[in-house]
Formats: C-alpha cells, structure tokens, sequence
C-alpha cells in the first residue's frame, strides 16, 4: 500500500522526484515537467494559474502541495548594481543572498546554511554561528527570488547566467539538498544553467569532494588563502582535520574524473597575513598538479574583525609572481561592500546553537574597552 502524501512545497522537488510524485498522487509524470516550466519559466505559484493542467488537477494540487518561496524581508540594490536579498527562514533565522550582474554575465550568490559551523577567522558568517541546513526548497527558492526579480526567462531572456554556492554556509555539510537543488538549476525545465556554469565553494570536506565528483557534475571551487598548513589552520580551522596535501590530492581526483575540468582556488589577500612574495612562490609550487586558476580576493571588512585589505600594490605584486610562473590569476573585483554584500560580508539572522555570536560579541566589547 502507498504511503499517504503529505503537503509538499514543490521547490523542494527534482524532475525526477516530482515526477514520482505525480505519479504517486495518481497522475501522468508529464504533469511533472508542466507544472515545472510554469513554476520555473513563468515563475507562476499559484495552480489556478496553470492554464494548462485542468480543474480537477489543479484542485488536488490545491490539497497535496504548494508553491512557496522565502519571504523577503528586505532587499538592497549597490551603487555598481549588486542586489542583496534577506529571506526569512524560520524561528527569526534569515540568510542572504546576492546577485551580481556585469556585462557578459549574471552570478547569484547562494546560501546553503542558516550560519556557518566552520568558524573561518575572516568571514562574517562565521562570527554568527550556526543553526541548521537548508532545505532543497529554500535553496531553490533564493534562485527563484532573483529569477522573478530579474526577469529571467530560462532560453529567452537569460539574465541569470551563473549560480555560485558561496553564500553563508559549507554547502558539502548539506549535500543531499544541495545536489538536488543544483540539478534543478541545471534543469532545462528548471533555470536552464550549464553545469560549469554551476559552482560549488567548499572550505576543503576531502571526503565530501570525492563524493562530489561521482553524483554531480558542477564546477568546483576550493576557500584555500594560505599555501601552508600552519597558516590555514589559523585561517581555516577544517584544515587540522583535512590538511592540504590530503585537499590537493582530493582536487587532483576531480579533475581526473571530470575531463577538461579545472578547481578555482580562493584566496583571501589580508594584509600582513597571507600576502608576501615568499607565500606566492608557496603557492605557486602547491597548484602545479591540479588544473586550476586562482581568485584573488581582496578582503572585504565587516565589524568587530581584526583583519584587513592587503594594498592594492601587494596585492598586484602577489598575482605577478603567480603569472609570471605559469598559474592563471584574476584578481577579483570587489562588488556590493557598500550593502555588505562583498565576499566574506553575508550575515543573516541566526538563531545561534554554537554560542559563537556571544563570543564574538564579547571579543568585540573587550577590544572596544581596550582601545578606550
């Protein structure tokens, strides 16, 4: 005997999910990839406006499932056109979400956490703590936001080009919804996006990597921002339990399964921390073996931090040490700081269960004390 359905938020589900369940609830799967193009082409959330499903379907959809994105709380557009979404979640919790245009692409900034558990010293995430994943709908539901904001029609009026999961959060610590929520992406009945054109940030899960590369093709980029393990420990406490010739390795084996695949490195440039010559000469010798680029991030500061931004000298000085030894390097443009939404800068509303945000609190009242 089939289990009874319960109500069902349908952003929750993939083609082939939605199309079990359509089937469960009695229909043809086809109803599956109709009610999709509707919700993600036409960006239509109501079943009484699905012209083409019938009122008897429609009628049962009424009773099984629902449509619903996150609530926006606020949004905040930049002077160089970045656009920052806050979505409630649940229980006061609210992540954030950023879209960034620019003239040959559209990247939306995703979050996959409510917080962050990793606690990774120059991140504003970090300083709040963690609460919990997020569902498949919730992060389908943030693409969703921008798409409609945007316009975007998937095929016709693309404006959102690029997904990137760097948002709040580790996304590997929530793989199943994370992988079923880029396969939507990648959905031609979904946002229609290339699969290098979907870009996952991890902060180095070696296991998690592996699995990875065997169920998702997406691109994948690496927070690495120290060459050794002695600084990356400091900077990314997950380093003392995956250092980083067990991540290069796990780099090495993602590459190797995904033909003409290269791993972005991430590389937060802060000043008298991680940017001398000797450090880029590190690294240079550390991504010899792994197809890559590397992305230099200028740090971008928030309240309460004791980092700051490299010069722009250094930083300049740092990326030619690497291109003159062979190793493709951007330096990447610093967009929506002024509406905290540069990298590095989301910070939501978190309910904390790590009692890192009173830490942190306190680190900042102390230091405010010892300034006075």
């Amino acid at each position: 005997m089939d289990t009874p359905l319960t109500r069902t938020n349908l952003f929750g589900l993939d083609r082939q999910a939605l199309r079990e369940w359509f089937a469960q609830a009695g229909e043809k799967p086809y109803r599956a990839d109709q009610v999709m193009k509707w919700m993600y082409h036409r960006h239509v959330t109501e079943f009484t406006q699905m012209t083409d499903i019938g009122k008897t379907l429609c009628a049962k959809l009424q009773g099984l499932a629902e449509v619903v994105p996150p609530n926006v709380l606020f949004e905040k557009q930049s002077t160089d056109g970045t656009h920052k979404w806050l979505l409630g979640m649940d229980a006061g919790n609210a992540i954030e979400a950023v879209f960034i245009p620019e003239s040959s692409r559209g990247t939306l900034c995703v979050s996959s956490q409510v917080g962050c558990g990793l606690n990774c010293q120059f991140c504003s995430t970090a300083t709040q703590g963690f609460n919990r994943n997020l569902s498949t709908a919730e992060i389908i539901g943030q693409v969703w936001v921008a798409a409609k904001h945007l316009g975007n029609v998937p095929h016709h009026q693309r404006k959102l080009t690029n997904v990137v999961m760097m948002g709040m959060g580790e996304p590997l610590l929530n793989f199943d919804n994370v992988v079923r929520a880029m396969s939507i992406m990648r959905d031609d009945l979904g946002f229609g996006l290339a699969n290098k054109r979907v870009t996952l940030s991890t902060a180095g899960l070696v296991p998690m990597i592996d699995r990875l590369s065997e169920e998702s093709d997406v691109s994948l980029a690496v927070s690495l921002h120290a060459p050794n393990d002695e600084l990356r420990t400091q900077l990314v406490p997950l380093n003392k339990k995956y250092p980083i010739a067990q991540l290069m390795d796990a780099c090495v084996r993602y590459t190797q399964r995904r033909p003409r695949t290269t791993v972005t490195f991430e590389y937060t440039m802060m000043k008298g921390v991680n940017d001398t010559p000797e450090l880029a000469r590190q690294l240079v010798r550390l991504v010899r073996k792994v197809p890559s680029k590397i992305n230099l991030i200028p740090f971008n500061p928030f309240p309460g931090t004791r980092f700051e931004r490299s010069d722009e000298s250094v930083i300049r000085q740092f990326q030619s040490i690497l291109i003159d030894a062979g190793v493709l390097t951007m330096v990447r443009r610093t967009r929506g700081d002024d509406i905290d939404a540069a990298c590095g800068q989301l910070k939501g509303q978190v309910m904390d269960r790590t009692r890192r945000q009173a830490e942190f609190r306190k680190k900042i009242e102390e230091g405010v004390s010892n300034a006075a």
